[in-house]
């Protein structure tokens, strides 16, 4: 079980694409694994997964592009969650 927020949105990339061996720092926009459908259910499942609201500024895809992108967006919204 994940225990980390990087943790829980490799295991829902990868979930997703199990067929693909993907990293904390690979890009998953770059590797064409996100379609603007991907993109939303990436935004909602951090959004239900962490318990934050990500403001329109950070919507940005660079905060999307990689699991460590994403875990450091998660700990700038809810700095007491686990990010490592």
């Amino acid at each position: 079980m994940s225990n980390t927020a990087k943790e829980q949105i490799l295991d829902f990339v990868r979930g997703r694409y199990p067929q693909a061996e993907i990293d904390e720092t690979q890009d998953i926009f770059a590797l064409g694994f996100v379609n603007s459908l991907f993109a939303m259910e990436l935004v909602m499942f951090v959004e239900k997964t962490f318990g934050v609201t990500i403001p329109n500024e950070e919507l940005k895809i660079d905060n999307f592009r990689t699991a460590n992108a994403m875990a450091e967006l998660v700990a700038r919204l809810s700095p007491t969650l686990a990010v490592a």
